[in-house]
């Protein structure tokens, strides 16, 4: 996608051929800054702090920060390390085990003098697979805007959508918003609500910032107006990510998803999950069983924004000594989720919608 102009991935190798450039999303939306990642610990940094975020873009970091820690020591052990060292940043999205998978298998029956070359190219290539697979999510759900629009008579196409799923995290054009961007490029008018996603903001602040420099028309509202807009009918669908999806369909995204799901079930609104086959989580059977990362309560005490004078403060935003709980995550149920968007196609949010697009999965 393009930021002034200039096309960028958010993740990619240096003209040296081995460190690693991220966008600093922790910046965003005030400023625009790329940082450097030269090793293991790095990369791990850069997933904790959220410095890159969102479920694909962590494995491919998470793939990259092994290539990485190989340049110093390709042996069995420092490659379990790096693993053991990344797998840890972040419990919740499974492309980060998915992405970790991928690397052991590419390097773990190399010779040690070919395992950097192998390693570099399989993260590489986890990169490259993730921007045709967004390409593609963004086909399939271009035709559930499309049925809309024939529908509104002119009248642009009502979107509501949840934290940040566009290009930000991913490697490019996102899950959720792909749709909205083909849609967009295509002619289609679309309007786009974009929760502000307490605690984080990742909807104001990142989800408002790529769309508005991709030019689609949008609205930031509260976490809590979603169901007051469908309500009021200003809401045609709902297209959200997701950092895990189980095998029976049930879906964990940043915390408030279920709460606009359940909205939407109560208001007849369709209610979408768009996902690349690395995000579903064979292996677990529902979604009571996904771990629940909770994160440092100062996200939900305080919270950043750009002052007057265009400096950036970090401000207090509750009472000196009350607790606050910072849980990232919520689980939608499979019975709340009208379909899947996927690189293969839209299925129905069931076991046996996943089992129809993807009957050669495999428990890892």
């Amino acid at each position: 996608m393009k930021i002034d102009g200039k096309p960028y991935r958010t993740i990619w190798l240096n003209e040296d051929g081995w460190s690693v450039e991220i966008i600093d999303q922790t910046r965003l939306p005030f400023v625009f800054t790329t940082v450097t990642l030269r090793s293991l610990e790095d990369a791990a940094k850069a997933i904790s702090t959220m410095q890159v975020r969102g479920a694909p873009l962590i494995g491919a970091t998470a793939a990259y920060g092994v290539a990485l820690a190989l340049r110093d020591n390709a042996s069995d052990d420092a490659l379990d390390r790096a693993c053991e060292t990344l797998a840890a940043t972040r419990p919740t999205a499974i492309n980060l085990r998915w992405a970790l998978d991928e690397m052991q298998k590419a390097v773990r029956n190399q010779p040690r003098d070919k395992r950097i070359a192998a390693a570099y190219a399989r993260a590489a290539a986890i990169c490259d697979e993730d921007v045709e697979t967004n390409r593609k999510i963004g086909e399939h759900g271009l035709g559930l805007i499309q049925a809309h629009a024939e529908k509104k008579d002119g009248e642009p196409v009502n979107i509501l959508t949840h934290c940040n799923a566009g290009w930000l995290a991913t490697v490019d054009w996102g899950t959720a918003l792909a749709p909205i961007y083909r849609a967009h490029d295509e002619g289609i008018k679309v309007h786009v609500w974009v929760d502000e996603t307490r605690p984080r903001n990742q909807g104001a602040s990142l989800t408002a910032f790529e769309l508005g420099a991709h030019g689609v028309p949008h609205t930031i509202v509260a976490d809590n107006t979603g169901g007051h807009l469908m309500q009021k009918r200003l809401v045609d669908l709902c297209i959200v990510g997701t950092d895990r999806v189980t095998a029976n369909g049930d879906v964990a995204n940043k915390i408030g998803t279920y709460l606009k799901a359940l909205a939407a079930r109560d208001n007849g609104v369709q209610f979408f999950v768009a996902l690349p086959h690395s995000t579903i989580d064979w292996n677990l059977d529902e979604g009571s069983a996904i771990p629940i990362e909770q994160r440092d309560p100062q996200e939900v005490t305080h919270i950043a924004g750009q002052l007057s004078d265009g400096s950036i403060a970090t401000v207090a935003i509750t009472p000196k000594g009350s607790p606050a709980a910072n849980y990232g995550f919520d689980v939608t149920p499979a019975r709340l989720v009208t379909g899947f968007i996927t690189e293969r196609g839209v299925t129905p949010g069931s076991r046996e919608g996943l089992a129809v697009l993807y009957p050669d999965h495999t428990r890892r």
